[in-house]
């Protein structure tokens, strides 16, 4: 089934700190190894990615695939303030010429939610020299990779800073009201977050392993943020687009966002469309003029006049606990191109789940209704299923089930495709 010609980028998605392994000079990997980690387990050697990335590029060429977007690790890049390895950055070099050599496109994110320790000592990313800092790492990376690369995303979801702090607003509310479920508030984000530990001890352990007093003060990115530490991620944003083009004009430069397909019944348009301009609107002026928006999201939230609700026709959850719903990529990509009138490329789009079925299922929708959105004259560029591998899947460790292929973490990282590598394959045209 060829849904795509040949010039679409249709790819798979994965985040370095998630696949790799050992990457320890992170700040994650400082929480993960914490007595009292909010994370269920450590990513440890993950599934290895780092030294079988040839392997998982072929599997993609076979499958049909033309492009792979991965993610540079600034903490491998940059272990020490203003101490780069030229050994790492060969690393993300030799993954580049792989994709190029099996005829992939790469895609390269420069920053996946992970940053260098030292970053967080310093106030990470509630601190303005974070702004500085981002924009020197990219300034040396880009002046290594640039001459090889088409695609760069600086910041992986920009905005997902803002959602995680209403999440820990509505879990305080919901404390005080002595009505917390845990549970239900992790799903209310696109990203694997653990609130069922003991978060005040996490937090306290945190603060000292980073050298801080205050454990509010250890602003990694996946954590809370004021409306100043939202900006500061924006204003990094466009220090990184800058210099990326100051140095190579013809690179292709945009952001992702982690977006909802956010409807409303009767007495909630007022509260949806405050929820869109929180995680859309106000963030348009600051990439508006980017080359492309990259466009993440795997369900919807639906609002009445008293905040978000059940829908009525609920399709039932996947692993991370929001709404099995596959038709909720068309609509954000319809809703962002009402305001962003650049190139949209999908960069993450999937299903936690072990039924394969229902994978395919979730992907013949999804990209039946891009190829719509293209028909009606929308500039989609590409598709990028989240994710290539069952991988570690952030605060709730490997039980999360995404991945195009399955891997064995006990018997050596074996790799087993899943057909629904395949049948993602075969819907772009092949030279």
């Amino acid at each position: 089934m060829t849904r795509f010609r040949k010039e679409f980028l249709l790819g798979a998605a994965t985040a370095a700190h998630q696949v790799e392994g050992n990457n320890i000079h992170s700040d994650y990997w400082v929480q993960e190894n914490l007595p009292h980690s909010m994370f269920v387990e450590p990513s440890g050697k993950a599934v290895d990615h780092y030294n079988r990335y040839e392997e998982d590029i072929q599997l993609m060429k076979q499958a049909g695939l033309n492009a792979y977007r991965f993610s540079i690790e600034w903490a491998r890049i940059e272990p020490e303030e203003g101490h780069f390895d030229e050994k790492e950055v060969q690393h993300y070099l030799d993954v580049i010429h792989c994709c190029k050599e099996n005829g992939l496109e790469p895609v390269v994110t420069l920053m996946h939610f992970t940053s260098p320790a030292w970053l967080i000592r310093k106030g990470g990313w509630e601190d303005p020299s974070v702004v500085e800092s981002f924009r020197a790492y990219t300034a040396y990376i880009i002046s290594k990779i640039g001459t090889e690369v088409k695609y760069v995303c600086t910041i992986n979801e920009a905005n997902m800073r803002l959602q995680l702090a209403a999440l820990i607003r509505s879990m305080m509310a919901r404390l005080m009201a002595q009505k917390a479920d845990a549970s239900k508030e992790e799903s209310k984000v696109q990203v694997g977050i653990n609130m069922q530990s003991d978060m005040q001890m996490a937090a306290m352990e945190s603060a000292k392993a980073f050298g801080l007093a205050d454990p509010r003060k250890v602003a990694v990115f996946i954590s809370g943020c004021t409306p100043e530490g939202d900006m500061l991620v924006m204003q990094a944003h466009q220090a990184a687009v800058k210099e990326i083009k100051k140095q190579f004009p013809s690179i292709q430069v945009g952001l992702t966002l982690s977006l909802h397909d956010i409807q409303y019944v009767e007495g909630g348009k007022e509260k949806a469309d405050a929820a869109w301009n929180d995680e859309f609107l106000h963030y348009l002026p600051y990439f508006k003029d980017d080359d492309f928006l990259g466009v993440q999201g795997y369900s919807r939230n639906v609002f009445d006049a008293n905040g978000e609700t059940k829908p009525a026709d609920y399709q039932g959850a996947t692993q991370m606990g929001y709404e099995n719903y596959a038709k909720a990529i068309g609509h954000i990509v319809r809703r962002a191109a009402e305001d962003y009138h650049g190139t949209i490329l999908v960069t993450e789009n999937g299903i936690a789940t072990a039924d394969d079925k229902q994978r395919i299922a979730y992907l013949d929708q999804a990209t039946s209704d891009i190829e719509a959105c293209i028909k009606d004259g929308i500039n989609v560029k590409g598709y990028f299923c989240w994710s290539l591998l069952d991988n570690f899947e952030w605060q709730k460790g490997f039980a999360m089930q995404f991945g195009l292929i399955a891997v064995d973490r006990e018997h050596d990282f074996k790799r087993t495709p899943k057909e629904s590598l395949t049948f993602l394959g075969n819907m772009v045209e092949h030279a």
